[in-house]
């Protein structure tokens, strides 16, 4: 799917493109097609207008992004205290932190802020810095189609050092999206003699950015070791018959989990 929009030139409809493909757009366009069928076809009509309403009802559940999670993004288990312990101090090794949005001006606040995302990320980089005793880098820069301002690797250095009484080592501010976070932050460590990398992000996302991480490190003439560290990971296992309402949280999740794996399908 990069490939085709960069052959179109046209790279930056990426998130035009997603929010077609992602709930409760195919729906709704569902919803239309069944009213136009019901002129001639009134079975097959109201077929695809209840099929069309009851997806729209269960992407909203977290039932369907727990099911979505585990058979078809599938994220690898959180590190363990025992792994956390043998990082410690790792030759040439840092922990990489992957943005997750920003906030172009909080009006509260007067300057630009991380989403909750990207500030869950990063409290759990620093946390994950502190316990290795490893530096940080912090990969973000400004999403396609986002609105002007500091870069989020900018906002994160802020945020570390104000908040967290953390210095961030390594910014990479440039990135528009997962392939360029990967390899824009594997060329910067391999100039800085780094030699493995610790990756955080969320879980959900940690497929198609290891994915990433993976290819940019292969492109390069020096091996660099990859230790996944997913954060955000759900320690409910069970589903309820709750979990089959629609919920803001539900739908929410469904939505990122979708996107994520359109992502992997589709070579993002």
């Amino acid at each position: 799917m990069n490939e085709l929009l960069q052959t179109l030139g046209v790279e930056s409809w990426k998130p035009v493109v997603a929010a077609l493909m992602l709930p409760p757009v195919p729906f709704l366009l569902l919803v239309l097609v069944g009213a136009r069928v019901l002129v001639n076809r009134r079975l097959l009509g109201w077929l695809l207008i209840v099929l069309a309403c009851a997806g729209i009802w269960l992407s909203a559940t977290s039932a369907v992004s727990f099911i979505i999670r585990r058979a078809l993004v599938q994220p690898p288990p959180v590190l363990q205290p025992a792994e956390v312990v043998a990082l410690r101090r790792a030759p040439l090794a840092a922990v990489v932190v992957l943005g997750g949005g920003r906030t172009p001006l909080a009006l509260e606040r007067g300057s630009a802020q991380l989403h909750p995302r990207g500030i869950e990320r990063l409290r759990y980089g620093v946390h994950l810095a502190k316990q290795t005793q490893l530096p940080l880098a912090f990969s973000g820069g400004q999403g396609w189609g986002a609105p002007e301002g500091a870069s989020e690797a900018a906002v994160a250095g802020r945020t570390a050092e104000t908040e967290l009484g953390f210095k961030i080592r390594w910014q990479e501010g440039e990135s528009r999206d997962t392939r360029e976070n990967a390899s824009r932050t594997v060329a910067l460590l391999r100039e800085q003699g780094i030699r493995h990398i610790i990756l955080v992000t969320h879980d959900y996302h940690m497929p198609r950015a290891a994915r990433a991480f993976r290819r940019a490190i292969a492109a390069g003439p020096v091996p660099i070791q990859l230790t996944l560290a997913p954060m955000g990971v759900s320690a409910d296992t069970r589903l309820r018959a709750v979990n089959w309402l629609p919920s803001l949280g539900g739908a929410e999740q469904t939505r990122l989990l979708l996107h994520e794996w359109l992502g992997l399908l589709l070579g993002a």
